[in-house]
Parts: structure tokens; C-alpha cells; sequence
């Protein structure tokens, strides 16, 4: 069984046992969790389609862990006018393993 959800302003192609990274969600280790915007269900044989949203498909997952990724830096500059800003970002992740698609 395969489905594609829609998280943090992304899509994910997932099925049942895959382990994925994605944006923070609320939620302790442990816990569960649903995706109710599922885009496609689908198998070898039956495949649904939302138009946007397939009604009544779920997804359950659940969070395994929470952690930060790699520092990612960028620079402002403006030329001649000696401005230069380094900064830095680390965004927060979720760690979810599939569990269920319904």
C-alpha cells in the first residue's frame, strides 16, 4: 500500500514501515499521530486519487524522535556600503515511522 500525504507545506510518498524526517510536530516520543491530508491510496491494482484530498483516508504514524539538523549559514552584503551579516539556522525535525495507512 502506498500514499502520498502532504506535511509542513511538503509532500511525502510513504507506505507502511518507512521512517522519515520531517518538519517539527507537536507531540511526545512515543505518541501517535495522523495525517488526514493523504493526496493518494493506492496498490498494484486500486489506485484513488483526491481531487484535493482523498475522503476518509488516514495515515497513522509514530514519532520515534525530535532533534535539530546541520547549521545552515548564509551572508548579507551590500556592496560599498561596509554591511555584511553572517547568520545561521538550525531547523527542527520529527522523526515518524509509518504505521498504518487506512
Amino acid at each position: 500500500m502506498l500514499a502520498v500525504i502532504k506535511t509542513g507545506g511538503k509532500q511525502y510518498k510513504v507506505q507502511v514501515g518507512d521512517k522519515l524526517k520531517i518538519e517539527k510536530l507537536e507531540g511526545e516520543e512515543g505518541s501517535k499521530i495522523t495525517f488526514d491530508e493523504v493526496l493518494l491510496v493506492g496498490d498494484d491494482k486500486n489506485v484513488k486519487i483526491g481531487n484535493p484530498l482523498v475522503k476518509g483516508a488516514k495515515v497513522e504514524a509514530k514519532i520515534l524522535k525530535t532533534s535539530k539538523q546541520k547549521k545552515v549559514t548564509g551572508i548579507k552584503f551590500k556592496a560599498k556600503k561596509r554591511y555584511k551579516v553572517k547568520f545561521g539556522h538550525r531547523q527542527t525535525m520529527t522523526e515518524v515511522e509509518i504505521t498504518k495507512i487506512a
